[in-house]
Formats: C-alpha cells, sequence, structure tokens
C-alpha cells in the first residue's frame, strides 16, 4: 500500500489538467468553426430538461441572469472532478483509465450528433479528447520518471548478505543519492507542467465561453434583417416619465442589460430568410407566415415591460422596451380559432413551449409577434427573428423567443414547459415595487434641509400603477411621488422623501397600488407556482 502511494497523485493530477485541455482544445476549436458545439454547452443543453425544478428555481434565485454561465462552469468543474477518478484509477490500470477518459470525452460528441447537429458537432470533442489523451499520457510518463532515475527503491540483491555492515552502510548512502538526486527535477518538472497546462486549459475555456458570447451577440445585432417604419409608432416619451434621482432604474432598459431568462444554452441560430410562423390546431384554416410577408404588414411600435415569474422580490429580471411587430390577434383572426379553444401552444426553434390563454391574445392588448426590440432587430439572446411579447403575463406563459409554432389547443389537451414543472398555467403578472435608492447597506447623509430620498420602479403590467406607498422603519404609509404613466403596460418610477431621521440605521419598506385598486400583498410566498409575493424593504444608515 505504501509503495502505491506516490504513484495516485501524480495520476490523479494527470486526470484533472488533461479534462482541462479537454474542455480548453475543444472551446477553442468550437470557436474557429463558428459552432455552438463545445463540449460544456452540448452536456448542459442536454442536462437542462432533464434538471429538477427547485434545481433550476433555486440556480435563477442564486445566479439571475448569469445561470447559464453557472451551469458551464459546473460542468467543467464536474468533469475536472471525473478527470481526478480517472486519474485516480489510471495509477493502477492505465489502460482502462485512457479508455474511460476517450469514452466520456466522446459522450458531447454522440449527444451532439443524436440532437441532430451533424457531423461538426463532433469535431470540438474529437478535437479536445486527442489533446486530453496526450496531455495524459505524457504526464503519467513524466510522473514515472523518478522511479526510473533512481532504480529499484530496495537498490540490492539477496548475494550481499553477508558483507559487512560498514559496506552495506555504504552502498545504502550511495543508492540514497541515486534516489533523490534526480527525483527533485523529475517532480518538479511534472509538477511545472501540470501547473502550465491547467492555466492554459483554463484559460482557453474563460476565452472560448467569453468570444462566443461576444460573437452570439454581434449576430442578434448584425443581421440582415432590415426593420420598415412601423405603420403606427409607439407614443413619446412624456417629459415626466423619467425622475431625477441618481441610481434610479432607467425607464426603458437598453439591450444588452434586459434580462435573459430562458432554457437555450445555446441560442437557436435562425436565418430570417428561411424563418416561417405556423398557426393550426383548433382553427379553421391554417395558416403559415414567412417574414418577407410580416415586413410588409402594418407593424406596430409600442412600450411593454416584461416580468420574470422568477424574480424575487425587490429582483431585477424585470425591464421595460420599446417593441416592433404585429398584433397577435390579426394573425389569429386569420386562422379562426373553433369554439371550445381557450389555449394558444406557442413553440420555439429550440424545443420550448409555453401556454397562454387565447383570450389575451385577442383582446386589445398590445400582443405582439415582434421582430424589434428598442429600434434594432430583436438580438438573438432574445428571441431573434421573432418573439412572442404580451402585456399582462409573466415571461414563461407568453414571451416565448425563437418562435415557429402557434397550436390554437385547449388547457384541457395541452400542457406547456414551465406547467409539466409546476407552474401555474395563466400566470398573470402580480402588483410589485422594489427600491433602487438608496443601495443595500448604504450611508445616507441627509440633503441641506434634512431630506433623505428614496426611490425605485413600480409594475402592474396592462393594469397600470394607481399608487406607491413607502414606510420607514414599519411606521405609517406615505403616498410617493409618481413618474408620468408611459402607458399601463410598462413600470413606473417613484420617489419618497422623509426629513427628520435620527442618525443611525432605518429600514424602508415599499408597496404599490394598481389603478384597479389591488394592494401588493405583504405575504411571502416562493415563485413556485405563480410568482413571488412580499414587500421589499431595504436597510440604510443615516450619518
Amino acid at each position: 500500500m505504501m509503495a502505491s502511494t506516490p504513484r495516485t497523485w501524480p495520476s490523479v493530477i494527470a486526470g484533472i489538467v488533461a479534462t482541462l485541455i479537454y474542455f480548453g482544445a475543444a472551446e477553442l476549436i468550437a470557436l474557429s468553426l463558428a459552432a455552438a458545439s463545445a463540449p460544456a454547452l452540448l452536456i448542459g443543453q442536454a442536462l437542462i430538461p432533464l434538471l429538477p425544478t427547485v434545481l433550476i428555481k433555486s440556480a435563477i434565485a442564486v445566479f439571475g441572469t448569469h445561470d447559464k454561465l453557472a451551469l458551464v462552469i459546473t460542468i467543467v468543474a464536474g468533469g475536472t472532478g471525473l478527470g481526478a477518478i480517472i486519474g485516480w484509477i489510471g495509477a493502477r490500470r492505465r489502460g482502462l483509465a485512457l479508455a474511460l477518459l476517450i469514452g466520456f470525452g466522446l459522450l458531447p460528441a454522440v449527444v451532439g450528433f443524436s440532437s441532430g447537429a451533424g457531423l461538426l458537432a463532433t469535431v470540438p470533442s474529437l478535437g479536445g479528447v486527442a489533446a486530453g489523451a496526450v496531455v495524459f499520457a505524457v504526464l503519467l510518463r513524466l510522473a514515472d520518471a523518478p522511479a526510473r532515475a533512481g532504480g529499484s527503491p530496495t537498490g540490492t540483491s539477496s548475494a550481499g548478505s553477508s558483507a559487512d555492515h560498514s559496506t552495506a552502510d555504504s552502498a545504502e548512502a550511495g543508492t540514497d543519492k541515486q534516489d533523490q538526486s534526480p527525483a527533485r527535477p523529475g517532480r518538479r518538472a511534472f509538477f511545472g507542467l501540470a501547473a502550465g497546462l491547467s492555466a492554459v486549459g483554463v484559460a482557453a475555456v474563460a476565452a472560448g465561453q467569453s468570444a462566443a458570447t461576444l460573437a452570439r451577440s454581434a449576430a442578434g445585432t448584425v443581421t440582415k434583417l432590415v426593420l420598415p417604419r412601423p405603420a403606427t409608432s409607439a407614443p413619446a416619451i412624456p417629459a415626466g416619465a423619467e425622475l431625477d434621482v441618481s441610481g434610479l432604474t432607467p425607464l426603458v432598459t437598453a439591450n444588452d442589460d434586459f434580462y435573459r431568462i430562458d432554457t437555450a444554452l445555446i441560442p437557436p441560430s435562425i436565418d430570417a430568410e428561411t424563418w416561417q410562423l405556423r398557426i393550426h390546431g383548433l382553427v379553421e384554416h391554417e395558416v403559415t407566415i414567412t417574414m418577407a410577408e410580416l415586413l410588409d404588414l402594418p407593424l406596430e411600435e409600442h412600450y411593454v415591460t416584461l416580468a420574470c415569474v422568477s424574480n424575487e422580490v425587490g429582483g431585477d429580471l424585470v425591464g421595460n422596451a420599446k417593441w416592433l411587430g404585429y398584433p397577435i390577434r390579426e394573425l389569429l383572426a386569420r386562422a379562426k380559432p373553433t369554439a371550445g379553444a381557450d389555449m394558444v401552444l406557442s413553440g420555439s426553434d429550440d424545443g420550448f413551449t409555453a401556454s397562454t390563454p387565447l383570450e389575451v391574445l385577442i383582446d386589445d392588448r398590445a400582443a405582439l409577434l415582434a421582430i424589434g426590440m428598442n429600434g434594432h432587430a430583436l438580438p438573438r439572446d432574445h428571441g431573434y427573428p421573432a418573439r412572442l411579447v404580451v402585456p399582462g403575463l409573466y415571461g414563461y406563459v407568453s414571451a416565448t423567443k425563437w418562435v415557429t409554432d402557434l397550436e390554437v389547443t385547449r388547457f384541457a389537451d395541452k400542457e406547456a414547459y414551465w406547467t409539466t414543472r409546476g407552474w401555474s398555467t395563466h400566470g398573470p403578472v402580480l402588483v410589485a415595487s422594489r427600491i433602487d435608492v438608496p443601495r443595500p447597506g448604504a450611508t445616507v447623509t441627509p440633503k441641506g434641509d434634512d431630506r433623505v430620498v428614496t426611490a425605485g420602479m413600480a409594475w402592474a403590467q396592462h393594469t397600470g400603477i394607481g399608487k406607491v406607498q413607502v414606510s420607514i422603519d414599519n411606521g405609517d404609509w406615505h403616498e410617493a411621488d409618481l413618474s408620468e404613466e408611459l402607458d399601463n403596460d410598462t413600470w413606473r418610477q417613484w420617489r419618497c422623501e422623509f426629513t427628520g431621521l435620527d442618525a443611525g440605521t432605518h429600514t424602508v419598506t415599499v408597496r404599490a397600488i394598481d389603478a384597479e385598486g389591488t394592494v401588493q400583498t405583504s405575504q411571502r410566498r416562493p415563485a413556485i407556482p405563480s410568482a413571488a409575493t412580499g414587500l421589499h424593504d431595504r436597510q440604510f444608515t443615516v450619518s
């Protein structure tokens, strides 16, 4: 047992380094091929539909819009742990370890090919396996070098057993010198090479992911799709729609800052020229519309605030943008839904589905088949070339990106992606508010007239915000000043000033009341099944 110990840790390290090189080399190869086929992405996309709801909800709550990056990092970390196990096996059975390294390395290629990605999707995994296997073999050979250089640990034969003690001691001392002297440079070379290759592997993964993110972003903004002038333009933003408070969230969210929560680890790459939308199911006439036909229709612009059902109380998974598109009710009117239909199951190019109440899509709200966002074609991450935008519903039942299919059906007959995982079927947006100013834990110096300013956002899409009230240290509610309403489908800014606050720590709490008089509930509950509730509060210190 003691004799095998020196060989175990070098083998484990070799397995870890080989795995990092595998991921790094595969990332760079995938990037050079302009293919979203890096092993971490292929594995992640295959895992997302299999993950339990509670794990997905926890990941969104902890990482927010960085949940996909967190998944990639977790996969690489898990793969590295698997590499360590393979290395441990390699200390005893190197042939088996090498076979396992190659087998597990090729698994993403099999996943990619079986999902229809084509032969090109296998190239990064194959290249990564080759690089990882070479590194594994080289490191194991280098780890063995000190033992071979020093000869046998015992170093003597039984024939010399009758030699006197001084001769034996002298021979043993000579053997010690032979064993120890070459071992040091061998170990230094092993650990130096292992550390260097590990850094290269980590850097390659980071570079590959960063470059891929930039490439996806560029692909969404630099497109062949030229947006026409809208037949109906969005109203000009009133002068009083934005309050002059430093640190307050802007009324309109920039495309790069708009939250992104979806099930696509690899956003689909869709050619607008070949894209089409099919409307079918419980309809009198099946309808198919192409992008060329859509661009010729009288398109409309509307400001609409979207919110994610996974948004925690006071969270930032909400944003407001100017959308360009065609009313969904007009498309459904062409198809003529039949009696009994009460739901539209929208389908994405990546397989995601959402169940939207039919009545919401045919009333007078600005429910759009959108192709533009803030004056530009949709970014790829936000649904290029077309997506759904429906005021008043959380995104999981309405805001399907990369949309290609609308099936008119019944809630009793069909379920959507998230409703099969425990979320409610209809998903109406609840009245909500949050505090932006002061920041959490901030130290506030009152203005010259002893004023302390609090400010934030409130939303109740398609109903509108009627009032916002603010309390300090659980005291009386004070009515806040509201910005001018852009329309009832968008959020509003609020501000409320307090005077006479003593030095020390204070807690500010906010609640909103919608235009119909519904008061935001103070009852705390988690997001599942139909959005988190409770009042947002924040502590700050008055100096």
